[in-house]
């Protein structure tokens, strides 16, 4: 794999020198400074002619820094002549802006990767997607990983007595379907009514979780009021425990708080977003590895859905 060269943002430089050390290669150089009035400069520090190149860069929060950087760098080696250029995202910032939900709203989603495909990607490799159909936003290949098989194998290992899957939504039926699939377990649904952005009121339970161990699984995990919630719910319906579990550890306003407070029994996330707040509840596991491997297969033109089977 000597045709192909890691780069990294500011957004996540530990996942990325992760990401190189499962591939036993280093991060390569690039220098990232901003002028006085905070405009963003980019100097790649190496010749990048005829390589593959990777630019690891998650657009969390700050989303906008995040995302201008990575546009920013995807231009730099453009026009450095660089043979691909793979942008490496494990967290999709505006994802959730995938639809007019109201009149007179963007479709932010798009316009995200109507940018970022003009900027000069050839791929994209990222995880979970709030809304799936995104992929079709762009007219390049978009890998989009599952963070199931990671999650998959720690509840495994946790040998629960009475596990159950348990969706937070009717939105994520297919998703903690998936994962109820992958495990041979059953599944219930939380059936709530959002009010307004950032504010959800668990309504009831779809399916019996009396003496269950229960596990919650939801792409992200911003607020946590969802997760709370139904937890407080399913606690309420006679649940033994209650896991948490989200690929994207989002966690803004007084999301630690809440999980601090709240019934959960533990709560376990991805570090596909940098966390700068430790709490006694949450379990986070590395995803640098599954995107290590999806590089590879990448790179050898192997298939990268045969992970996932």
């Amino acid at each position: 794999m000597k045709g192909f060269k890691i780069f990294t943002g500011n957004a996540h430089p530990e996942f990325s020198k992760e990401l190189a050390s499962n591939l036993d290669c280093a991060l390569s150089k690039t220098v990232l400074t901003r002028f006085s009035d905070g405009e963003i400069n980019v100097q790649i520090s190496e010749s990048v002619r005829g390589k593959d190149v990777f630019i690891v860069q998650p657009t969390c929060a700050p989303t906008n820094d995040n995302l201008m950087e990575l546009l920013i760098m995807v231009d730099a080696f453009k026009r450095s002549s660089a043979n691909s250029i793979n942008a490496i995202i494990p967290y999709f910032g505006y994802a959730r802006q995938d639809r007019k939900a109201a009149p007179r709203v963007p479709i932010t989603a798009k316009l995200v990767a109507n940018l970022i495909q003009s900027a000069g990607v050839d791929r994209i490799i990222t995880m979970d997607l709030h809304a799936g159909q995104i992929q079709g936003f762009f007219d390049i290949p978009v890998d989009n990983l599952y963070g199931a098989i990671i999650f998959r194998d720690y509840v495994r290992h946790k040998n629960l007595r009475n596990p159950i899957i348990a969706s937070p939504d009717i939105g994520g039926v297919s998703r903690a379907r998936y994962f109820a699939n992958q495990l041979g377990l059953d599944l219930v649904i939380v059936d709530k009514k959002r009010e307004q952005a950032n504010v959800s009121e668990v309504m009831n339970i779809i399916g019996n979780v009396h003496d269950k161990d229960v596990i919650l699984i939801d792409d992200m995990i911003d607020t946590a009021g969802t997760m709370c919630k139904a937890a407080h719910v399913l606690k309420e319906r006679g649940a033994s425990s209650v896991m948490a579990i989200g690929t994207h550890a989002v966690l803004s306003g007084e999301a630690y708080n809440r999980i601090n407070k709240s019934v959960l029994d533990e709560v376990v996330l991805s570090n596909s977003i940098p966390l700068h707040t430790q709490s006694p509840k949450i379990q986070i596991l590395s995803v640098a590895p599954l995107f290590a491997e999806v590089v590879r297969r990448i790179y050898h033109n192997e298939s990268v859905n045969s992970l996932f089977i």
